[in-house]
């Protein structure tokens, strides 16, 4: 079959076509015919090896990745079931979290995967799984959002950005967006009932109070982000770190952990969805939110299967509106 794999840590461009042999269901496994899979921050985190911390903690690979093929989001179409699989059959349309996406088909368990909502195309549906669960347990899980609440969603035109706006407006709260100029009329479109442009005023210098922040840039100072919280509002910390950092993001997100116990308002960092994390009930939710039309995947950019290296490129560099995708088959 044809895949993108990676042999070594380095930058996108380690990234190349290959043909491999093609995986096998075996007992409990799901074996997927990739139509289309989604580029999140986490790929090219896995690609580069960082935070270089994650190595020592074994999920990348200490020396080399750990894995030969990238990806972890996909849509498609299952093509067979292993001994002891229910519930899910050849011919299921189907969208998750199926290791090993970049390729034209990967196996995973059917606890990571939900139907693909029919209204969807399956480059829609490979925008879901990783951006659409981390923001729903950003805002709602995490965060708590209540109807009539003040969010605001700093990064709101990003992946989990323009999923998290929905999903706390489908929850009754008043959303903030924060984004670039070039996002403003997007991020409005989703639902936001105001937009800060970052280039142009800064949203903890603006005297307004929310009652939940999603952060999902970084690099802030805590206080200023509490400085923009109600006395018993909730900030909600996703993201911060670059290529290169010993830490990444989870230096930032341990002083979070590490102010919340002296302060009354509430500091959680977000813990990021893995796909071997407990994800079927939120995939659920969100499709499910989906199909009511209360939610919509933005899809930034598409690339082919043998542009991958580009795709990841593209997501890296901070500037994606949105998904960007990969059309496999």
């Amino acid at each position: 079959m044809k895949a993108i794999v990676q042999e070594r840590f380095g930058p996108p461009d380690v990234l190349r076509p290959a043909e491999i042999e093609s995986p096998a269901a075996g007992p409990d496994q799901v074996l997927v015919q990739i139509h289309a899979a989604a580029v999140n921050p986490y790929d090219w985190h896995m690609l580069r090896g960082d935070p270089y911390v994650a190595r020592l903690l074994g999920g990348v690979g200490l020396t080399r990745p750990k894995s030969l093929v990238a990806g972890i989001d996909a849509a498609g179409e299952v093509v067979a079931v292993g001994a002891g699989v229910d519930g899910v059959r050849p011919g299921d349309q189907v969208l998750g979290f199926c290791p090993g996406a970049f390729a034209e088909f990967a196996c995973t368990t059917p606890g990571l995967l939900v139907p693909k909502p029919a209204g969807l195309g399956f480059e829609e549906a490979a925008a879901v799984p990783m951006a659409a669960v981390t923001a729903l347990r950003g805002i709602r899980t995490v965060g708590r959002a209540q109807a009539g609440q003040r969010v605001l969603v700093n990064g709101a035109a990003g992946g989990i950005g323009t999923f998290a706006v929905q999903i706390a407006v489908s929850l009754g709260a008043e959303v903030t967006g924060v984004c670039s100029t070039r996002n403003v009329e997007l991020v409005r479109s989703l639902g936001a009932a105001h937009v800060v442009d970052h280039t142009r005023e800064d949203f903890t210098e603006r005297g307004e109070r929310y009652d939940l922040i999603l952060d999902n840039v970084g690099g802030r100072p805590l206080g200023l982000l509490r400085r923009a919280l109600t006395p018993r509002g909730t900030l909600v910390a996703n993201g911060g770190g670059s290529p290169g950092h010993v830490f990444g993001a989870m230096g930032s997100l341990l002083r979070v952990v590490a102010a919340d116990p002296f302060v009354r308002q509430r500091l959680r960092p977000l813990v990021p969805t893995v796909p071997d994390g407990p994800v079927h009930e939120d995939l659920l939710a969100v499709t499910a939110l989906i199909e009511a039309g209360r939610v919509t995947p933005v899809v930034d950019r598409t690339y082919p299967l043998a542009d991958t290296a580009a795709g990841v490129r593209h997501v890296e560099q901070g500037h994606a509106r949105g998904k960007t995708v990969i059309t496999v088959a």
